[in-house]
């Protein structure tokens, strides 16, 4: 058994990590992940949380297309936070300009990725600098 256990380290799906997928998630998994790691919990944590498995939770990321309106809110309330930020928001992922993404745009979207903790130290830094700068 120990070695089945160090073995499981050694590939890194240890402490809730799941295997990881060839195929890409579900806009709302995408989201979900995104929430998850944000608030720091692992996908054990968050299956506690809902008193679900940790499969499911993984399910939820990787492959649900539709849940139901019943479990987007039992996730959203766990999570503390708006319903919407797990629906998928056509207005704010579809561009309104042909071409590559300007570097602002490369910016914003790279900035989002990161922790929320982190997003706020960037966005107090830009703030400042537009204050000290008259925009």
């Amino acid at each position: 058994m120990a070695a089945f256990t160090e073995d499981r380290v050694n590939r890194g799906y240890d402490l809730g990590m799941a295997r990881p997928t060839s195929t890409a998630p579900e806009p709302f998994g995408s989201f979900l992940s995104r929430l998850r790691k944000d608030k720091g919990l692992t996908q054990m944590q968050l299956a506690e949380k809902l008193q679900i498995s940790q499969q499911m939770v993984d399910y939820y990321e990787r492959r649900a297309s539709n849940p139901t309106a019943k479990t987007i809110q039992k996730i959203a309330t766990a999570l503390e936070v708006p319903i919407s930020a797990l629906t998928v928001q056509e207005a704010s992922t579809g561009r309104k300009k042909p071409g590559p993404a300007s570097k602002l745009e490369e910016l914003t979207s790279r900035l989002s990725e990161l922790p929320r903790s982190k997003q706020r130290v960037v966005t107090e830094m830009l703030e400042a600098f537009l204050n000290n700068n008259g925009a």
